[in-house]
């Protein structure tokens, strides 16, 4: 269990490959990244790792943070995420973290928050159909329609699909690939779409479901070619039985 990395993100391009293909891909910019903390977790098997990262004016800096970076002689950082490692893994305060920590044809997990569209009525946020656009509908035909039921229970559930607040949450994508990798500028290149608009921080780690998935396909694999090798001994046992029968009706044949 590695640590991760916070990175920023610059747009989307594309990335033609040697055999002229080319690749949709997201531009990252990771800065450096610095560790200001390490914790053991005696209870469970892993430690804590802090990192941090960005530019940020002194200004904008409240005292106690400013105290915190002063401590272990580190200018304050803009973003501080946390991660767990494995207690194998040897990382001390003030080590630098670049984009070489990732190679290419690696598949990542990015975390980060989607695009705020702000308040949205149904149509939008859940995808409803609205309502007819005749036979006395007027005025309402984006509208939610009914959310609650009759006197009994007489109110709307909790949970209720309504128009809201849309975007703005966390989301996570996984098992995307790292197409390049360019440690002088700090750039990293990943294959597909991020969550997040230009400019807003996302968290990089390894992917945690690549792994299982390709040992469950293995093992599907496995049993396939079990089944299809037994089913091809059984075939030929049953030629070979139908072969011998003919030969000894021949022989009698001759015999007779």
């Amino acid at each position: 269990m590695r640590t991760g990395l916070i990175a920023k993100k610059l747009g989307m391009t594309r990335v033609f490959r040697d055999d002229g293909s080319h690749v949709p891909v997201t531009l990252l910019s990771i800065e450096k990244n610095y560790v200001t903390g390490v914790k053991n977790n005696d209870l469970n098997d892993y430690k804590q790792i802090q990192i941090a990262t960005g530019n940020i004016k002194i200004k904008k800096v409240s005292k106690p943070i400013k105290s915190f970076f002063s401590k272990i002689k580190i200018e304050p950082r803009k973003k501080i995420s946390e991660f767990k490692i494995s207690k194998d893994t040897t990382h001390n305060i003030g080590d630098i973290l670049e984009a070489s920590f990732f190679k290419v044809g690696q598949y990542v997990d990015l975390i980060g928050r989607s695009i705020g569209k702000g308040f949205a009525g149904a149509i939008k946020r859940h995808n409803f159909s609205g309502l007819k656009a005749s036979h006395g509908v007027s005025v309402s035909h984006r509208s939610l329609g009914s959310t609650g039921q009759c006197q009994d229970p007489g109110r709307t559930f909790k949970g209720k699909k309504m128009a809201g607040h849309m975007g703005f949450r966390k989301v996570t994508i996984h098992n995307l690939e790292v197409v390049e990798v360019n440690n002088e500028d700090g750039i990293l290149c990943i294959k597909g779409a991020v969550p997040g608009s230009k400019g807003s921080f996302v968290v990089i780690r390894d992917a945690i479901k690549s792994k299982s998935l390709t040992v469950k396909i293995k093992k599907v694999v496995e049993e396939v070619e079990e089944s299809s090798k037994e089913k091809k001994a059984s075939d030929a046992k049953k030629e070979d039985k139908k072969e011998g029968t003919v030969v000894k009706d021949d022989n009698k044949g001759e015999k007779k």
